[in-house]
């Protein structure tokens, strides 16, 4: 069951009262932010409806990698999104939407974050967030988006080395050592609802592009099984799909799958 007037939850409405959501819940303890998400959206649940919990124990990430979110350290939050107008031909750019609100919540704190394509959002390289961006269909209409995300924000939220796939790090270690979780996800919301209104614009994939990381730079990309792709990180697609120079000069598109970068 979702909390009522726990203190975290007192300390959630009060740094979130003056945004128009659409509900919103607090958990303590829950199992996937994004499950509970879906499961809501399924159910009618308004556009800007927001779940938060303090601790995920079977949070989720990109091909059902597991997210470690330990109580009281991180971040953790899962937003559902009734696409409108426009936005339903930008289905493809919420990835980025979120990515972009972090990075520009981050910029307000003096902390310079990058968008490591598809999902995560880098400090210095390092992975500080990631975000699971999932579809609820009507037909063959999309309903509803539940924009799931997880930021480290103490160093208790880093998980151990072994495991790890890219380099990891928090908010606390990189930037500023005091800033409170709600604080930031105000400012991040803040963000997210200003960015949404450009969401089918030129401009808003100019911003995703100057964001990226590694942009410039040669990466091997993977994707599913097959032998890694090789190019420089160019740009993006109008959908948000990744362009990469191969050394020949050919431009390779990749727009979907298992996709990780690793910088050479």
């Amino acid at each position: 069951m979702f909390s009522v007037n726990s203190p975290d939850e007192v300390k959630l409405k009060a740094a979130l009262r003056d945004f128009p959501l659409g509900g919103l819940r607090f958990f303590p303890s829950i199992g996937s932010t994004n499950d509970e998400a879906l499961a809501w959206a399924a159910a009618g649940a308004k556009d800007l409806s927001l779940i938060v919990a303090d601790e995920q124990t079977t949070g989720r990430g990109r091909m059902g990698r597991k997210w470690f979110t330990p109580p009281g350290s991180a971040l953790a939050f899962s937003l559902v999104l009734e696409p409108q107008g426009q936005e339903r031909e930008a289905i493809g750019r919420f990835s980025g939407l979120g990515a972009l609100a972090l990075v520009g919540a981050l910029k307000k704190h003096g902390v310079t974050a990058q968008i490591k394509w598809p999902n995560d959002v880098l400090i210095n390289e390092k992975k500080t967030a990631g975000i699971l961006v999932e579809t609820v269909w009507m037909g063959d209409d999309v309903d509803n988006i539940v924009l799931g995300m997880g930021v480290n924000i103490s160093p208790e939220s880093v998980p151990s080395l072994k495991g790890l796939n890219f380099p990891a790090t928090c908010v606390q270690s990189e930037g500023p050592n005091s800033l409170p979780r709600f604080d930031l996800l105000k400012d991040l919301l803040a963000e997210l609802i200003s960015l949404r209104a450009t969401l089918a614009s030129d401009g808003f994939l100019r911003d995703w592009e100057a964001a990226l990381a590694f942009r410039g730079r040669t990466v091997h990309v993977w994707v599913g099984e097959l032998e890694p792709v090789i190019g420089q990180v160019f740009g993006l697609e109008t959908d948000g799909s990744l362009r990469l120079r191969t050394a020949g000069g050919e431009i390779r598109v990749i727009r979907f799958g298992e996709v990780h970068l690793r910088p050479l």
